[in-house]
């Protein structure tokens, strides 16, 4: 059959279809990634319609990241096995950034969710509540630790969340025990914790036991923390209450969505005992 008795596409036409520019056709023929099927006496490019899924295979694996130049060494040496292979390869991507993305809608609702909390909240009140069980993911223990091991951990702990997917949108807060609380060494923290509302199985978590918390905010720097820890102990003492096991420390304003630390929120919730 003689190519006039065949429908072939301009270049404009196969643009069209392929929704692209020309010159995106021409850069494609200039590298070798897409050639027409034939050109005429006059250098017009034609196209047949079947190399629209070729067009379209291309698109995709452009999309997904796929440099033009690895696409042009498969189209070069392509074939039904290597087409397969980079299939099941491309899939197992999609299927990694899609739970990427699961994961940072979750913590974009958790972030929604306690704002939305925060911005009803009496940040001079005090009150006692009973708190369920909250299950923790804990860093090292940074108890007496100097600065730097401090930062050390930090750093170690949040690139942890990150790779093994543990960061669920709550805060990371901090554990100090009761002994350190009683000498007044309320930022000596032995742990620094990040709430986990749907753990994941094989890593191990701290329970934060079912209980009565005194919960109070404390409004400013960290330095002037020490104020809002003795009225807390002043309400304590009125309502009879002995400290407990832990206290957990979290922010609820940082700077995150303040830009001056007068204006920082933390959330002090020390167990208690009737």
């Amino acid at each position: 059959m003689s190519k006039k008795s065949v429908k072939y596409l301009t270049t404009g036409e196969f643009a069209k279809l392929c929704k692209v520019n020309k010159q995106t056709l021409f850069y494609y023929d200039q590298i070798g990634l897409l050639t027409p099927v034939f050109k005429n006496e006059k250098g017009y490019r034609y196209y047949s319609i079947n190399q629209l899924e070729l067009f379209y295979v291309i698109d995709l694996l452009k999309d997904l990241d796929m440099s033009l130049q690895d696409i042009q060494q498969y189209t070069e040496n392509k074939s039904p096995e290597k087409f397969l292979s980079l299939m099941y390869q491309k899939k197992e991507e999609i299927v990694r950034k899609r739970q990427e993305i699961e994961m940072k809608e979750k913590i974009i609702d958790a972030k929604i969710t306690l704002m939305e909390e925060a911005s009803k909240i009496d940040f001079n009140q005090i009150s006692l509540e009973e708190l369920p069980e909250a299950t923790l993911y804990l860093s090292k223990n940074i108890e007496n630790v100097s600065d730097e091991e401090f930062g050390n951990v930090i750093s170690e702990f949040i690139e942890e969340l990150s790779e093994s997917q543990l960061d669920s949108g709550y805060p990371i807060g901090g554990i100090t025990k009761r002994e350190q609380v009683l000498k007044g060494e309320y930022s000596n923290y032995s742990y620094l914790y990040i709430e986990q509302p749907t753990p994941k199985e094989g890593y191990p978590y701290f329970k934060a036991v079912k209980g009565d918390f005194l919960i109070g905010y404390h409004i400013g720097e960290d330095k002037t923390i020490h104020h809002t820890y003795e009225k807390m102990f002043a309400e304590m003492d009125r309502l009879q209450l002995t400290l407990g096991e832990h206290v957990f420390e979290e922010y609820i304003y940082d700077t995150i969505v303040q830009n001056q630390k007068e204006n920082y929120v933390t959330k002090i919730m020390i167990q208690v005992i009737k």
